[in-house]
């Protein structure tokens, strides 16, 4: 089983992260010195658990984290700065910070370096989540030791019903729109004005009027969705807000 780190400091460690094109440190005592830290670590960039659900969650529920009292979240694997770069790039990440623990000092610190040697990886980061308070380890997630690569304890989810059971997730919330629509912009300035968070869809882009069709039952934009109910257009928006 591998030991929980609560109570004690983290590791004293300093990252080579590569900034706008040149070398940047950043070291662990400017992330969690005098701070709250939700920290949550992967076997690695693009792979397939990682990228779909445990980075996303984290970056959706930024905004929740920090009304309850979280600084910065901060996802670290064992990859270089050149491969948390681009999966930065291609992901929902910029709520979080991506450090990458490249040589795996601070990951071996943590008593969470394991051999990954049977899939091509080399030495990566067993699966976790904690939180951390000024530099102290206050709470950590470990996924069970069992083959393979197990996801049941290190989400999003776990962390913020263990800082605040009662907090308030947000819906998820999503539209179907097209280019130079003046309904399409009304429903998003009205979700934004309520603080909601949305994903676009855009016909043309992201979607075809087939596909509208095929999901919405209507051929007209926008269609907004929130916590997957069908609202309608801009003024059945304007009416479920009212």
């Amino acid at each position: 089983m591998f030991e929980s780190k609560a109570g004690q400091k983290v590791p004293s460690v300093v990252f080579p992260i590569r900034q706008n094109d040149e070398w940047v440190n950043r070291s662990t005592d400017d992330i969690f010195n005098g701070k709250t830290v939700v920290v949550f670590s992967l076997p690695g960039a693009f792979t397939p658990t990682c990228s779909s659900t445990h980075l996303p969650r984290y970056n959706e529920l930024a905004k929740t984290f920090k009304d309850n009292g979280v600084d910065e979240i901060v996802c670290v694997s064992v990859n270089d700065t050149f491969v948390m770069n681009a999966w930065a790039e291609h992901q929902e990440a910029e709520n979080v910070t991506l450090i990458p623990d490249g040589n795996g000092t601070f990951t071996d610190g943590m008593g969470l370096l394991v051999d990954k040697g049977e899939i091509g990886f080399g030495k990566r980061s067993w699966r976790y989540a904690m939180l951390v308070k000024d530099g102290v380890v206050d709470k950590m997630f470990i996924e069970p030791n069992k083959p393979g690569d197990p996801f049941e304890v290190s989400d999003a989810d776990t962390m913020l019903d263990y800082i605040n059971p009662n907090a308030v997730k947000p819906q998820a919330v999503s539209l179907f729109t097209k280019p130079g629509c003046p309904y399409c912009t009304k429903a998003k300035t009205l979700l934004s004005e309520k603080g909601l968070v949305f994903d676009e869809i855009v016909l043309g882009i992201d979607a075809s009027l087939t596909s509208l069709k095929a999901i919405t039952g209507a051929d007209t934009v926008p269609q907004v969705y929130i916590g997957g109910e069908r609202i309608g257009g801009s003024e059945e928006l304007a009416s479920y807000f009212a």
